[in-house]
C-alpha cells in the first residue's frame, strides 16, 4: 500500500471517520456516490469496490456490467457540512474493469489519458475556472420551476449591505477552503441572484475534481440557508446565462509554454498554435462543452456569451480571449475559453479543449487574424468578410458537427463518443416534441 493510502487509513482512525463516500461521475457528468465503512477501505484501495456498471448512464451494457470503483487516496477530504454525528469523508474513484484495466467509460480516465498525451509532448495542462450560477428563493412546499424567483435584484460587482448572496458566498468559500479547494475571487454577477466564484488554477484533473466538489458544496450551502442553487445555463430569457469561462495554460516543467518575451501579446508560437487548434475544432466539440438544449439559449441569447469562432486580445466578445499581459508576470500568460457551461462534464470538456490545442501544436496550425471589434455588433456580412463563423446554434446542429469529428471520437474513445451522441440525440428529440408556453401564447389566440 502506498504512503497516501496509509495516510488516509491513519486519518480515518484518528478522526473517528465512520463513513467514506466514494465519488465518480457518469458520462453526462452526474455525480455518483457509494458509502463504505472504514473497515472496507484497505480492500478498496487494493481491489476496488464492485458495482453494476449497467445501472450507470453510459457505463456498460448488461452483459458486461461488472465494474470496480478504486478510490484515489490523493483526493481524500473530510466533508465539512456533516458537522453533527459521525465524521464523513470522500474520495474520487477511478473506474476499472474486473481485470484491473481502466474503464473505457470513465470520464476521469478520458481526461487522464488526454493529459498523458500532453505529458508525452512535454506539457502539463493547467486550468482556472470562473463558475457562474443562480440562487433562487426556495418554495418550501414544492420546487417552483415554472417561475423561479432570484434571491436578490442587484447587479455586477454590486456590494449590498446584507443579503443572501453575500452571506452565501462567504459560507461557501469557507467550506470549499476547508476541503483544500482554493478560491481566488467571488462576486455578484450581472443577473439577479447570479453569483460567480473563481477557483485558483490547478492541473486539469484536480480542477475537474474540484468542480464536481464545488457544485455539491454550493447546493449543500444553499439548502442550509433556505435557498436553491442552479447551474442551468440560461434560466431567464432576458438575463445573462451562467458560464464557466476557463483560463488554460501549458507548462514545460516550471516554464510557461505560452509565454515568449517580446512576442505580440507575449504569446509564444506554442500558445498561438494552441489557440488555432481550439478555434479550428471548436464547432466539433461544442456539444461536449455545451451539452444541453438550454445551453444554446445562452450562446445565442446575448449577455456576453460567445457565439462566433474568433479570438482577440482582451476582447470579451471573442470565443478565445488573451488576457492583458502583466509585466514581470510571464508565468501567468494564458488564454481564456469563454463558451464553456458551468453545467458541463468538466472531465470531458477539458479533454476536448486540451486535445484540440495539442492538435494545433502537432499540426503547426496558423493563428488567424484576431478580432479587434465587438463581434456581437457586426453584421453577418461583416463577420463573413472577416472569416468569422458561428458556433452551432442548437444542440441538434452541434450533434451533427460532432458526429463527423475524428478528433472528438479519438479523444473520448469509441464507447463514450457513441453513448454521448445517443444521449444527446434523445434529449433533442424529446425537446422537439414539446409544446411550450411561447407557442401557446403566440398561436392559440389567432389560429
Amino acid at each position: 500500500m502506498d504512503k497516501q493510502a496509509d495516510f488516509v487509513l491513519r486519518t480515518i482512525e484518528e478522526r473517528d471517520i465512520r463513513f467514506v463516500r466514494l465519488w465518480f461521475t457518469d458520462v453526462i457528468g452526474s455525480l455518483k456516490s457509494v458509502a463504505v465503512a472504514p473497515a472496507e477501505l484497505e480492500a478498496a484501495f487494493s481491489e476496488g469496490i464492485g458495482f453494476d456498471g449497467s445501472a450507470i448512464e453510459g457505463f456498460a451494457r448488461v452483459y458486461e456490467s461488472d465494474m470496480l470503483a478504486k478510490p484515489d487516496p490523493a483526493t481524500f477530504q473530510l466533508l465539512p457540512w456533516r458537522s453533527e454525528g459521525p465524521g464523513v469523508a470522500r474520495m474520487f474513484c477511478d473506474i476499472q474493469m474486473p481485470d484491473g484495466s481502466p474503464s473505457y467509460a470513465d470520464p476521469r480516465w478520458v481526461l487522464k489519458r488526454t493529459m498523458a498525451k500532453a505529458a508525452d509532448m512535454g506539457f502539463t495542462f493547467y486550468t482556472h475556472p470562473e463558475i457562474e450560477f443562480y440562487l433562487f428563493e426556495d418554495d418550501k412546499n414544492a420546487v417552483n420551476v415554472a417561475s423561479p424567483k432570484p434571491v436578490d435584484h442587484v447587479g455586477y460587482f454590486d456590494q449590498s449591505a446584507s443579503g443572501p448572496g453575500y452571506d452565501f458566498r462567504r459560507n461557501a468559500i469557507t467550506m470549499l477552503e476547508s476541503m483544500g479547494i482554493s478560491v481566488e475571487f467571488s462576486h455578484h454577477e450581472g443577473g439577479p441572484g447570479q453569483q460567480e466564484i473563481d477557483l485558483r488554477y490547478a492541473d486539469a484533473l484536480s480542477t475537474a475534481d474540484n468542480i464536481m466538489t464545488f457544485r455539491l458544496v454550493v447546493k449543500e450551502v444553499a439548502l442550509s440557508e433556505g435557498v436553491r442553487a442552479s447551474f442551468m445555463p440560461k434560466p431567464f430569457r432576458d438575463q445573462p446565462g451562467s458560464g464557466m469561462h476557463t483560463h488554460l495554460s501549458l507548462f514545460e516543467g516550471d516554464k510557461n509554454a505560452f509565454h515568449e518575451p517580446g512576442a505580440e501579446y507575449q504569446l509564444s508560437k506554442v500558445g498561438r498554435s494552441f489557440i488555432a487548434g481550439i478555434l479550428k475544432h471548436a464547432p466539433e466539440f461544442t456539444a461536449v462543452t455545451n451539452q444541453y438544449v438550454n445551453s444554446y439559449k445562452r450562446l445565442t441569447g446575448g449577455g456576453e456569451a460567445p457565439a462566433y469562432v474568433c479570438w482577440g486580445h482582451n476582447n470579451r466578445s471573442a470565443l478565445v480571449r488573451v488576457p492583458m499581459y502583466k509585466p514581470s508576470k510571464g508565468q501567468s500568460t494564458r488564454i481564456e475559453y469563454r463558451a464553456l457551461d458551468s453545467a458541463a462534464n468538466p472531465y470531458l470538456a477539458y479533454s476536448v479543449l486540451l486535445a484540440a490545442g495539442l492538435k494545433g501544436i502537432e499540426e503547426n496550425y496558423e493563428l488567424p487574424q484576431g478580432a479587434e471589434d465587438d463581434v456581437w455588433s457586426l453584421t453577418d456580412a461583416e463577420r463573413r468578410a472577416l472569416g468569422i463563423t458561428p458556433l452551432p446554434t442548437s444542440l441538434d446542429e452541434a450533434i451533427k458537427v460532432m458526429e463527423k469529428s475524428e478528433l472528438v471520437a479519438e479523444t473520448l474513445g469509441e464507447h463514450v463518443f457513441d453513448y454521448f451522441l445517443r444521449n444527446k440525440r434523445s434529449e433533442w428529440e424529446e425537446y422537439r416534441r414539446q409544446v411550450n408556453q411561447w407557442e401557446l401564447d403566440r398561436y392559440l389566440p389567432v389560429l
